[in-house]
């Protein structure tokens, strides 16, 4: 792996994965490996989905890509699917690669419809991988709702909180990452949802939500969105709209498609539309809904939840969170936690580590049986820790 950039700031655990069937991954020497991370959170019909392949094979066999100024039935067909589960029928889609890549589609054409400059974000959120939604600097307001998890109000959200009044006037877009946290699985109130979404939208900008990580059933609901009773203009999807292949859509609604409809807004990239990544988006979709996965994922989802809030009784977990099939487990000691990941590891079992918490979200389709074997052996771990030296 010497010729392969690794720019992520983590050492390779696993230098040589080979197959994937399921939850599961293969190494070079036949170990298998519980992807309890679904690959980057982009797995949720597991690795090695036989109708995403069979879409694959198919399109790749009649036409992976065409140019912008092209398209083709299976691209109007994904369209209008995507559309659907984000409840945008009558809107339009754009097909992408990448989330980040998503996000910045939608907030370029907030601000031509809008005529605004400023972007709002919650101040936790992780928005994608370029500069101008990572270093956040110029054109951009974060609202820091830490206090409002705490805030005795946080049921009702007063319209006159002070922290309200603070929000600009000159607001292009709202992006809402509904749940992700930047990776700590962290769910804002409702009503303080509700009460941005308001004055954002009275004061003429758009409500673009971020559903990248928390769409496609991880959170028991089609949208992350859909756990908080708004009606976004746009919803910025990906990771498992692909099922690990890289495509990604922005689905924008009725109203603001048609305000781009008079040709002024221009937006032109390599692989936008291309009829591959809309077949595989088509596939994923459809084996959802046939296998009812986000249904799946809302039943499992809070007897998992249980089960993992039934190991912090007493231990080093100081908090668990979760909702459908995303979890956090947040530790008081982050040198436990390292050691804790570190321990699954060698025991089979991939979570993510995101600075002294661990992250899960399997795959949607994991077996029972998995799942509770793994808590089973992070309840060994865990006492482990406790156990005098």
């Amino acid at each position: 792996m010497d010729s392969v950039l690794n720019c992520t700031g983590h050492k390779l655990a696993l230098a040589e994965i080979v197959g994937g069937d399921g939850a599961w991954l293969v190494d070079g020497k036949g170990r298998r490996w519980l992807d309890l991370e679904s690959g980057v959170w982009c797995t949720p019909l597991g690795h090695g989905d036989a109708r995403v392949n069979a879409a694959i094979a198919r399109q790749a066999g009649a036409i992976a890509h065409a140019g912008f100024c092209y398209s083709s039935a299976i691209v109007e067909e994904a369209a209008g699917a995507v559309l659907s589960i984000a409840g945008l029928e009558g809107g339009k889609c754009v097909f992408l690669c990448s989330g980040s890549e998503a996000i910045e589609l939608g907030r370029q054409i907030c601000a031509h419809v809008t005529g605004k400059a400023a972007t709002l974000c919650l101040h936790d959120a992780y928005l994608g991988s370029f500069s101008a939604v990572t270093e956040r600097k110029e054109g951009w307001h974060q609202f820091d709702w830490r206090d409002c998890a705490s805030c005795p109000d946080r049921g009702e959200c007063r319209r006159d909180c002070r922290k309200l009044a603070e929000i600009p006037g000159d607001i292009s877009a709202f992006v809402f990452e509904p749940g992700s946290a930047s990776g700590f699985v962290r769910f804002p109130p409702a009503a303080l949802i509700g009460n941005i979404v308001d004055i954002v939208r009275a004061r003429g900008g758009k409500i673009l939500v971020n559903d990248v990580t928390t769409g496609m059933g991880r959170t028991g609901a089609w949208f992350g969105f859909n756990h908080y009773g708004i009606e976004p203009d746009m919803v910025a999807i990906g990771k498992g709209l692909g099922n690990g292949y890289p495509v990604s859509a922005l689905a924008i609604g009725r109203e603001t498609a048609a305000a781009l409809d008079g040709g002024g807004f221009k937006y032109m990239q390599s692989h936008q539309n291309d009829p591959l990544g809309a077949a595989v988006a088509l596939a994923v979709i459809r084996a959802m809904e046939g296998d009812r996965l986000v249904e799946r994922a809302a039943r499992l989802g809070a007897a998992f939840l249980g089960l993992l809030r039934g190991l912090a009784a007493g231990g080093p977990i100081r908090e668990v969170r979760g909702r459908g099939m995303m979890f956090a487990l947040e530790f008081a000691d982050r040198a436990v936690c390292d050691r804790i990941c570190e321990g699954l590891l060698e025991r089979g079992y991939i979570v993510g580590n995101r600075g002294g918490t661990l992250r899960i979200d399997p795959p949607l389709t994991i077996a029972e049986a998995d799942f509770h074997a793994f808590v089973d052996t992070l309840g060994d771990l865990l006492a482990g820790e406790a156990a005098p030296a």
